[in-house]
Formats: C-alpha cells, sequence, structure tokens
C-alpha cells in the first residue's frame, strides 16, 4: 500500500497502482465441474508475491522493495522498520464479553486489528529486533518525521517499539508530528477518542515527544478540544487543525487537503524558526 501510495498520477502509476493491490479471487469454476478447494493464491495481493520473489532472489528486503519502487516508479522509498520478521502481541480486555474485565493476550496483526475487545498495550515478538540501518539513517537525516494516520495499534505504534529505530526517533533532529485518524478503527481502537490515540502514544513510548498534532477539524470535535489540546501538550506539541476529510462523509483523508495542511504547518514552522523554503 506504501509503494502503491507513491505511483505516480500517469497511466504506468495508476495502472501498477492498481495491479500491485489487486487480491487474487476465486478461479472461475467450469460448468459441470466441481472445486475441491479455494485456490492457493485466493486473497493474496499481486505484490506481496512480487515482492516476496524479489526478496527471495536478491536475499535483501531492502533491495526488493527498491527494485519494486523502480518498477512502479515511485516518488520516495518505502523501508521495513526491522530487520527480522515481526509479530504483533496485544493485551486486550473484554474479548469474552461476559467477563470484560479479563485481559486476554492477543497474537497476529490482523487479529489485534479485528479483536472485540479493548486493545489497551502492544508489544513485539522479538521484543528487541533489529532495526534496518537504512531507516534508521532514513530518520536520522529527515527533515520532519510523520506519524499516521493509519492502523494505530498495528501500524503506527510499532515503529517506537523496535530499540535501534525509537533511539533514532528521539535522537533525530527532524521535527515530529501525529496526524490524527478522522475516525476510531472497529475493534482496533473503536470508542477512541481523539485525545486516546495520543495518551496510548505517550504510554508506550515514555519521554517522547513530538512538534506538532494535525487534526481534521470534524474529528478534533468528536470530543472536546479542550482534552486534544491538553494530550497534544503533554506531547510537547502544538495543535492543528484544518480541514481534512474527503468530501464524500467517508472517513478518509482527502490528499489534497492534507498535502496543503503539510505545506502550511512546514511553512508556519520554517516562518517560526526564522528560516525560508521554495515549494513545488
Amino acid at each position: 500500500m506504501a509503494l502503491a501510495a507513491l505511483c505516480g498520477d500517469d497511466e504506468w502509476g495508476t495502472t501498477w497502482s492498481r495491479v500491485v493491490q489487486h487480491r487474487f479471487g476465486a478461479p472461475p469454476v467450469p460448468d459441470g465441474a466441481s472445486l475441491a478447494g479455494p485456490s492457493c493464491l485466493a486473497g493474496h495481493a499481486v505484490g506481496n508475491l512480487l515482492i516476496v520473489a524479489l526478496w527471495e532472489l536478491l536475499g535483501d528486503p531492502v533491495a526488493g522493495l527498491d527494485w519494486v519502487g523502480r518498477l512502479l516508479g515511485t516518488g520516495g522509498r518505502v523501508l521495513p522498520m526491522a530487520a527480522v520478521p515481526l509479530d504483533i502481541v496485544a493485551d486486550v480486555s473484554g474479548v469474552d464479553p461476559d467477563r470484560p474485565d479479563e485481559v486476554t493476550a492477543v497474537r497476529g496483526q490482523a487479529e489485534v486489528a479485528t479483536t472485540p475487545g479493548e486493545v489497551r498495550s502492544i508489544s513485539l515478538l522479538p521484543a528487541d529486533p533489529p532495526a534496518v540501518p537504512e531507516a534508521v539513517k532514513a530518520v536520522l537525516d529527515a527533515d520532519w518525521v510523520i506519524f499516521g494516520p493509519g492502523s494505530w495499534f498495528t501500524s503506527v505504534l510499532p515503529h517506537l517499539l523496535v530499540p535501534e529505530l525509537a533511539a533514532a526517533l528521539h535522537a533525530t533532529t527532524a521535527r515530529r508530528m501525529v496526524v490524527l485518524n478522522l475516525a476510531p478503527q472497529p475493534g482496533e481502537t473503536d470508542g477512541f477518542l481523539p485525545h486516546k490515540h495520543l495518551d496510548v502514544l505517550a504510554s508506550h513510548a515514555p519521554g517522547f515527544t513530538v512538534d506538532v498534532v494535525l487534526a481534521d477539524n470534524e474529528a478534533a470535535r468528536t470530543g472536546t478540544l479542550t482534552d486534544l489540546e491538553k494530550a497534544s501538550r503533554q506531547l510537547g506539541a502544538r495543535l492543528v487543525t484544518a480541514d481534512l476529510a474527503m468530501g464524500d462523509g467517508s472517513p478518509c483523508h482527502d490528499p489534497v487537503l492534507l498535502a496543503q495542511a503539510f505545506k502550511d504547518t512546514f511553512d508556519s514552522d520554517i516562518a517560526t524558526m526564522g528560516g525560508s523554503a521554495a515549494w513545488q
């Protein structure tokens, strides 16, 4: 999905963006025939198969992703955060509705993302995975590091749980921004008010500071703006709100509005620090 998002808007980019995100369905069954079982490709994304093939051929996840990026003509680089396979384990309360206070360990990204209980915290297995050096260098060399929007427990927070990457995120001179989701995610953050996302970030990364929290105007009013401002200040951040949502009522960011909010925030930050910038 990250590679697809970096594809260009020309015919090549839009076509390959669709191809790599395409998931195989069940194969057609000829008239009068019976299907013994589902296709082994059913449900798999083309992009995942392409990436795995390159990993196996090249023996290097970073090189494999770079080759896919070259094929797609991406305008940026996608890097894995860890050099070994990871699994997510969440402490979840209320998995059994008859025992709402009981805490259960739920393992696996998909299982955590769709759990019927309330996620309290997450950890990684292995607990001390080595970071990918290229990802650490990218963080240290960056001007801005942006967290979110995305699946809070299974996509955003794990970066702060890889020790070497977390150290780089603390040490970098880059400015840090958190972009809040437009709505809670069923299962993973069901029932969360906007400030709750910042509270759980702070609990998973003690001492971590942020420069800017960016929230949609309407989403910020879901709770109380005072709570969101307070949670932002506790992370050391200023709260910036803007119209960021698509106009069709879906809980999706409008890419043009989000890009404009980034530009406005970056320009404001540069002006505050007495610098200047040219934008294209």
